[in-house]
């Protein structure tokens, strides 16, 4: 692996423990301090709708600034979010801690571009590879962020969690050392301005619009179902919260491990059939639903779950870097994770509201029409590349 790659590895874990910090405790802290029940998972979500909006901004700074400078700028203003969210619990302010969830999800858009910095740190050929490995670290910053924001919690001992943001404003600077050591090549080439073809073009490319649809809605799906996995089963089915912490766990487990072999899968069978295994994968989710809501169905559940998002996920995202040009790059990532992130948000505002109207078997049911979107785009994609 080459040193660009171990670098922007090791930014990538530190940085994303941001996301995992944002689930486990913002629905929390948000039912303490929110003057309305029914709003608690507010901040979670416009967390995500930040990282929708910041899609587009990340990539047009990047096209300015180039990838190391963005960076470093993204690790300051994700710490400075983070001392404001620390802040507004010190204070009980929801609207204030609604804002820097925001903020958190804003830099989180930045920390998605690593992915996209370490296809360009290697051969294509080889992009899936790079790209698994980024999306590995995943799973260190799983367990990094949580532990250590429940560890550090009580620091401040008069405020409960405020010392968990004020380890995290720390976490999202570490990047900056590494960052210092890193090779900018989107610099090294030539003067690069967010320019190409338009938006229209590039999106009448089948490959490049089966790779936006195979991210998009493989991601919308997972967090979907993911994000109505807790309320049905501790809720709902009364099952323990410590049973319920086990199944998301494994399920995150389940989403970035397999990245130690997605990479050469997709080398070796191609980005389609790595799709077509995907939806089989969640189709397996859909079934176990019709079953009874045990532990062990919603463990096994979520398990197949994880595992369809990685392998639609990175096969989406290591296909869209072969379809556009080097100029076009910023505009393309960009536009991209607009798409993947604004429908990403949607599907977590749509979840608890679904969950309570029609239920767990159901909210199953309503995935089925995206999965056969993503059927029928990757197919029309191999049919038109065979002509």
């Amino acid at each position: 692996m080459n040193k660009n790659l171990w670098l922007l590895t090791l930014c990538q874990i530190f940085s994303f423990t941001a996301a995992p910090i944002t689930v486990f405790l913002s629905g929390i802290i948000g039912s303490q301090i929110s003057p309305i029940k029914s709003l608690a998972t507010l901040p979670m979500s416009v967390s995500i709708v930040g990282i929708a909006i910041g899609s587009i901004f990340a990539s047009k700074v990047m096209s300015v600034i180039g990838r190391k400078n963005g960076f470093i700028t993204a690790a300051i203003g994700n710490s400075l979010a983070s001392i404001l969210t620390a802040y507004s619990i010190m204070e009980q302010i929801f609207f204030l801690f609604c804002l820097s969830n925001f903020l958190i999800g804003f830099g989180m858009a930045f920390t998605h571009q690593y992915r996209f910095a370490a296809a360009e740190s290697v051969k294509k050929s080889v992009a899936p590879k790079a790209i698994s490995i980024i999306l590995l670290g995943g799973i260190v910053s799983a367990f990094i962020g949580p532990n250590l924001a429940n560890y550090t919690k009580g620091i401040v001992s008069e405020y409960l969690y405020v010392g968990s943001y004020l380890s995290l404003s720390i976490l999202t600077l570490i990047p900056i050392i590494f960052l210092f050591f890193y090779k900018d090549t989107s610099k090294l080439k030539i003067n690069i301005k967010y320019s190409g073809r338009s938006y229209l073009e590039l999106i009448s490319q089948p490959r490049f619009l089966q790779a936006i649809i195979a991210a998009a809605f493989g991601y919308a799906i997972m967090t979907f179902l993911m994000t109505a996995t807790p309320i049905s089963m501790h809720i709902m089915e009364k099952i323990s919260l410590n049973k319920t912490s086990i199944v998301i766990q494994l399920h995150i487990v389940a989403m970035f491990l397999p990245s130690l072999i997605t990479g050469y899968l997709i080398k070796r069978y191609g980005h389609s059939n790595i799709m077509y295994v995907g939806v089989f994968l969640f189709s397996i989710t859909i079934i176990i639903s019709f079953f009874d809501q045990t532990f062990k169905n919603y463990l096994f559940a979520l398990i197949f779950l994880g595992l369809g998002w990685n392998f639609l996920f990175i096969s989406g995202t290591s296909l869209l870097v072969l379809n556009y040009k080097e100029e076009e790059k910023f505009k393309a990532q960009g536009f991209n994770d607009f798409i993947v992130f604004s429908i990403h948000a949607t599907a977590s505002l749509a979840a608890g509201i679904l969950l309570s109207t029609i239920g767990w078997k159901s909210i199953n049911l309503v995935c089925i029409p995206f999965l056969i979107l993503i059927l029928i785009s990757t197919y029309r994609a191999e049919l038109v590349s065979k002509k």
